[in-house]
């Protein structure tokens, strides 16, 4: 199993496919072992086979390379087992394997030796899916958090079920991909997943490795996406986990003040060590090798970037010449990001990025981290603190409307509304905006079609579609019922034909991550509360204009340049009686007036409904 090049490039970090190689794997005859302890006196392989007796079977150490093997005869699919470690002083350790492709059920701790034989039916997806992830393409994703998006008398549903039911809904509403929040094994469900212990198995809560296949297999056929929340950024204290794994400080540093997360009381890797370099990579290329994975948002990427993340003075090593930057982990994310596209150039990995570092979705040999993409939590952070103001408050706080202008073209931006926004006692997003229903209603349309109209790839977290009143519990199925409510129904069908518009017309998804796909026509009427801008294309595609109006009064005879004489169609207005709005519209469309504005020839002359957005499409 295991050859002399084998153990050269781990020891190097430069092996990728690890899980191919460590680990337990169905050979003929039983199953081969294999774990990493380097410092350890001794290592057995305990399990159901032999009572767990950790002197049965002992491993044999090869050569310098810090791994351990053994071949156990009549040892097959589906047989619990652990790593029985002796460590230098002499102590055992009783440890899950860290290659596990399966696990038990949480609260038990053992792994499983398991061989998937799930006959995949997605090659048309994956001969496509390249096409559908580019910096061009339109990409709507929907966040998903599997134990509490739908239920069956309070009991989850399994990978199977969950997989039909997602590929159904997020069909329906017009999403191209869903992202799911981690499901890599983690002993405490309230972690909701970021947590993990299992980086190379599907939580066992859903179902077995096959079924999370057959999840991936039916949202493939459906023409949906799988993005996977992955967490290298630590890694938890649990005993039967990679801590102290040998004995020793051997995934973590040994030094609290680089290897102890303070937020969240976890171990933090070593990114330095190569062994811990190959490991991480070889869990990412995991995902997207043996479950087809189509994409990697990259959790807690601000926390790995700096020695000083959340510490106070004293409380961190500086690097000798004083400065925070956390090398090794910046040159990691960079392997990691080289290790992934040159492997599957037709994914696109997505960084959790906070700061404004530099470059975080620019190629490493630019000095960039090599991202595909950086999640856009500035614009998130200001939009919502903008629209939970009274809106004649609004004109005083402008700038967090107009903002993103001066950073949008600086990285390629997913644009999130996401869990974080909606639990900690934060509320849902319709309750921490103002206002009677009415407005909370019209306001939460106007924040979707704004979010949708602007340049960057969308993320909404589950629930929102519904317009749910409670914040995300995940002991808790979505509220499911009020969906059926007529003003919650017209927040989905908004969130439906905002979807279609932004994958039919171009203009409003190819220059999504390009400067010449976007253009302000109206950014400075604070008192008005009105936003217009241009959205274009590329050669041929019809320009798309924008007015948004953040006050509840309906706008007159606005007059908004357009590059372009003729007959504008409105092709979306979020005051639609058909979505629970006043109907304070354009009649679908109007002509141009030859008198010019904003430097244009000719101009529209609109009617911006209260709290509302309307786009326009040039005939």
């Amino acid at each position: 199993m295991l050859t002399s090049d084998d153990l050269f490039l781990f020891n190097q970090g430069t092996h990728y496919r690890l899980y191919d190689k460590l680990g337990a794997h169905v050979v003929e005859g039983g199953t081969h072992f294999a774990v990493w302890a380097p410092n350890a006196r001794a290592v057995a392989v305990t399990g159901d086979w032999n009572g767990w007796n950790p002197s049965s079977h002992p491993m044999q150490p090869m050569e310098s390379s810090g791994i351990w093997q053994l071949m156990i005869p009549n040892v097959g699919h589906g047989t619990r087992y652990k790593f029985a470690i002796t460590g230098p002083e002499g102590n055992l350790f009783d440890k899950a394997d860290p290659f596990a492709a399966r696990a038990e059920h949480a609260p038990a701790t053992a792994s499983i030796v398991w061989k998937a034989q799930h006959p995949w039916n997605d090659a048309e997806w994956m001969k496509t899916r390249g096409m559908r992830s580019t910096r061009s393409s339109p990409i709507s994703i929907y966040e998903v958090h599997l134990g509490s998006w739908r239920r069956d008398h309070n009991q989850v549903l399994g990978y199977r079920d969950l997989g039909k039911q997602l590929a159904q809904h997020c069909s329906a509403l017009g999403f191209t991909h869903v992202e799911l929040m981690p499901v890599m094994e983690h002993p405490f469900y309230g972690s909701w997943g970021y947590q993990v212990t299992g980086f190379f198995a599907p939580t066992t809560r859903y179902g077995a490795p096959d079924d999370f296949m057959a999840m991936v297999d039916e949202l493939h056929r459906a023409g949906i996406g799988v993005i996977l929340d992955w967490v290298p950024a630590h890694f938890p204290t649990d005993a039967h986990g990679l801590g102290l794994f040998d004995g020793t400080a051997l995934f973590e540093h040994a030094d609290p003040r680089r290897g102890f997360h303070p937020d969240w009381t976890s171990f933090i890797f070593n990114y330095g060590r190569h062994e811990v370099r190959s490991f991480l990579i070889s869990s990412a290329i995991s995902w997207l090798d043996r479950y087809h994975i189509d994409g990697l948002r990259v959790d807690g990427v601000a926390s790995m970037l700096y020695r000083d993340y959340s510490r106070k003075e004293g409380e961190w090593l500086p690097n000798e010449d004083g400065s925070n930057h956390d090398r090794d982990a910046i040159s990691f994310l960079q392997a990691l990001n080289r290790a992934v596209y040159g492997a599957f150039p037709d994914v696109q990995t997505i960084a959790e990025e906070s700061t404004a570092w530099h470059g975080v979705s620019q190629p490493p040999e630019h000095g960039g981290l090599g991202f595909g993409f950086k999640w856009d939590l500035g614009w998130m952070h200001d939009t919502l603190a903008h629209l939970a103001r009274e809106p004649v408050h609004r004109q005083f706080h402008h700038d967090e409307l107009t903002f993103r202008g001066v950073y949008a073209n600086s990285e390629n931006y997913v644009m999130p509304l996401s869990h974080d926004e909606v639990v900690h006692g934060k509320g849902s997003l319709l309750s921490k905006l103002p206002g009677d229903p009415w407005q909370k209603y019209a306001t939460m349309r106007l924040l979707y079609g704004y979010q949708w109209t602007l340049p960057g790839k969308k993320l909404l977290f589950m629930g929102d579609e519904l317009g749910v009143w409670n914040e995300w519990n995940h002991d808790q199925e979505l509220d499911w019922a009020i969906g059926s409510h007529p003003a919650h129904a017209g927040i989905g069908k908004w969130l439906g034909d905002l979807n279609r518009a932004y994958r039919t017309h171009r203009s409003l998804h190819v220059g999504d991550c390009d400067p010449v796909g976007f253009q302000w026509l109206v950014s400075d009427d604070r008192g008005g509360g009105v936003l217009a801008y241009l959205r274009t294309g590329g050669e041929g595609d019809a320009p798309i204009c924008v007015a948004a109006n953040f006050t509840p009064v309906p706008r007159d005879g606005y007059r908004i340049g357009v590059p372009r004489a003729g007959f504008w169609r409105e092709i979306l207005s979020s005051d639609a009686e058909v979505y629970g709005g006043s109907g304070v519209g354009n009649r679908g469309g109007m002509h141009t007036d030859a008198q010019g504005s904003h430097g244009f020839e000719q101009a529209l002359i609109l009617t911006v409904p209260p709290l509302g957005i309307t786009v326009f499409v040039a005939e």
